[in-house]
């Protein structure tokens, strides 16, 4: 079945241009009603300019579909919740909330200034809550919603000269598992989305035939997927050049070596085992962690 949109609406941030314009479009040819959100500025942060968002809102409009343009920065909670209440006056709800606003400052740990490391958390952490904050409440009254974070490899798996973009990245992952659980009565579904594109904030770290293959559009399918009314939720996809992967958060086994005095040189001894994937699971939250260890300490008999 295609995947359409008709009748709902969505707000996507960094939309000017790379993905967030993929997926503006893409769901406005599906139907879909678009908050076009982008603060115009480079991919550090600078250079504030509605110019992008507008061009890709008539864009949309000149394809015979439904969009609004907005510069608000996802930095200022203020900025958002207006936006936020433009598109509720207009169309009178939101649907879908694609979070994909994002800036770089790399450098290598013991190099990055520490104000652009909370610069980075800033947009990519606090502006993807800035704006679930902005339309959660709308999505509990109307009991239907579909939030997207972005994430990436370089939270997931680590990236020499990301340590900002990373724990901001990673970050988002646990916002996601837990609003995941927080929504699910009101039908709320919240997914990450690990892209792996050729766009002004990758431009210089990939070779040409990577660039060929990277496309923006090329990850578009992915998040027509997580921002459907079918949406799985708590998924963490990753897509890049016609192919897709999930990661997950797993849990080993574990092995219980009780509390003792030498557990610590047991412990030493039993690393392999306790790291050991044989048996490893998703858990359903953060309380089955402690569930599981104290189930093993019960029947151990090791005191």
């Amino acid at each position: 079945m295609d995947l359409e949109f008709g009748g709902r609406v969505a707000v996507v941030t960094g939309a000017g241009g790379g993905l967030g314009r993929q997926y503006a479009l893409a769901l406005a040819a599906r139907g879909a009603k678009v908050v076009v959100n982008d603060v115009g500025g480079g991919v550090n942060g600078a250079e504030e300019s509605n110019g992008a968002a507008m061009l890709v809102a008539n864009e949309i409009r000149s394809a015979g579909g439904d969009a609004i343009a907005n510069c608000a920065s996802v930095t200022d909670f203020a900025e958002v919740e207006d936006m936020v209440a433009v598109a509720m006056q207009v169309w009178g709800r939101v649907d879908i909330l694609v979070n994909n606003a994002g800036i770089l400052r790399d450098k290598s740990f013991a190099k990055i200034d520490l104000d652009d490391f909370r610069s980075v958390l800033d947009v990519h952490l606090m502006g993807s809550v800035n704006c679930t904050k902005a339309v959660w409440a709308g999505m509990q009254a109307q009991g239907y919603g579909r939030i997207l974070f972005t994430t990436s490899s370089s939270g997931l798996f680590g990236n020499f000269g990301q340590s900002n973009y990373a724990a901001a990245k990673m970050a988002l992952v646990g916002l996601m598992q837990t609003l995941s659980i927080e929504g699910a009565k009101h039908d709320i579904r919240v997914n990450c989305l690990a892209p792996t594109a050729y766009t002004r904030m990758t431009e210089g770290m990939l070779d040409h035939r990577a660039a060929e293959l990277l496309t923006p559009e090329a990850v578009v399918p992915a998040m027509l997927v997580l921002a459907h009314e079918r949406a799985p939720s708590r998924a963490i996809l990753c897509a890049g050049a016609g192919t897709f992967e999930a990661a997950h958060i797993t849990l080993t086994d574990g092995v219980h070596l009780g509390v003792d005095a030498d557990v610590a040189n047991r412990l030493a001894q039993s690393l392999g085992r306790v790291m050991c994937r044989d048996g490893s699971f998703v858990p359903e939250s953060g309380s089955v962690q402690g569930l599981n260890e104290i189930e093993k300490a019960a029947a151990s008999g090791i005191n």
